[in-house]
């Protein structure tokens, strides 16, 4: 049995147990295990854990470079571990939204209303007017194909896809530099997304923002270097060195990722 005490300390108690769980089949039957979908913050935590056992060793994948979620492969040690061993599959969700365009949680919540638990979707990818790609546990895709048939008002038809040919977007980077009076999130994360800070505090109270993949819902909060700042559908901002100058202002540098 892999130690629970490891588990005394961790924010999502829960699915670390059951990955501790999962960790120990895998090192009874020699077998790769794989786990459900993972949010970041769990992913992140995860692998903390698990980094701290000899016995054991894990790989989060969730089908290209930038998937928020993925799922995690467990094995014994003396196993190795590559990106095929991650049981994924990926679906094309086609439809016309010309004339009724469905957002990423348009397409989510028609997923969960065939039943779907949350844990069996990985990323979904919107493409416009031609619909959504979206990564899932690979023994739903005939279920999908059957069951899932409408978003919106606009009727969809589910194919199964390679990995490959998804349509992943390359991230683009840009580094900034600001001084602010400050570090509070609605400064730093206004300037770092090219808002104004009055639109930012809407998004805030809104909980439409991250800090670290945890939902931040006060102004207020005080970012520190290495922070990683997320908007769903505005990219991420990564807080670098903070200095502070001879007018005791702070400058701030950054990483824009859209």
């Amino acid at each position: 049995m892999l130690p629970r005490d490891l588990l005394n300390h961790v924010e999502n108690r829960d699915t670390l147990s059951r990955l501790l769980d999962l960790g120990d089949r895998a090192v009874q039957t020699w077998e790769v295990v794989c786990s459900d979908f993972l949010s970041p913050p769990e992913i992140t935590e995860a692998l903390q854990v698990f980094s701290k056992m000899t016995e054991i060793q894990v790989l989060a994948w969730g089908g290209y470079a930038q998937a928020e979620r993925q799922r995690l492969a467990i094995a014994r040690a003396e196993i190795p571990l590559e990106q095929s061993m991650v049981s994924l599959a990926a679906i094309s969700i086609a439809g016309n939204f010309l004339f009724d365009a469905a957002s990423h949680r348009d397409f989510l919540g028609a997923l969960l209303g065939t039943g779907l638990e949350r844990q069996k979707v990985g990323d979904i990818n919107v493409l416009g007017e031609k619909g959504a790609q979206a990564i899932v546990v690979p023994e739903l895709v005939e279920y999908l194909q059957i069951h899932f048939n409408q978003v919106r008002t606009v009727p969809v038809k589910i194919t199964a896809i390679a990995l490959e040919d998804l349509k992943i977007r390359v991230p683009v980077t840009k580094e900034l530099t600001s001084t602010e009076a400050s570090l509070r999130l609605d400064a730093i994360a206004s300037f770092g997304f090219g808002m104004s800070r009055s639109k930012m505090v809407d998004l805030i109270n809104a909980e439409d923002v991250r800090v670290n993949w945890k939902t931040v819902s006060q102004p207020s909060y005080q970012v520190k270097t290495g922070d990683l700042i997320a908007i769903r559908g505005k990219g991420r901002v990564t807080v670098g060195e903070i200095m502070i100058t001879k007018k005791e202002r702070y400058r701030v540098q950054m990483v824009r990722t859209t």
